[in-house]
């Protein structure tokens, strides 16, 4: 039997994402938001600055922003589908 993937996530509320963020991340995510990227999620490892994942609207390409406000394209780390 085949069962559809139940697990939806509530739509993220962009204040609660831009909490804690630095300031070069939140100027970099503005920029980013003016250019049509959407920020998804931040991924909030222990002791370390947030790390914001923005996605191109019209494609498949995603990012992080490092707590200094630069970009990286290959952080180290893979996404789930």
């Amino acid at each position: 039997m085949s069962r559809s993937e139940r697990r939806r996530p509530a739509p993220a509320d962009p204040a609660i994402l831009r909490r804690g963020l630095t300031p070069e991340q939140a100027a970099a995510i503005a920029t980013l938001e003016a250019l049509g990227w959407e920020l998804r999620f931040v991924r909030r490892p222990l002791f370390r600055d947030p790390v914001p994942v923005v996605f191109e609207k019209a494609g498949p390409r995603w990012l992080v922003v490092e707590g200094d406000g630069r970009l990286n394209e290959t952080p180290g780390f893979a996404l789930r589908e």
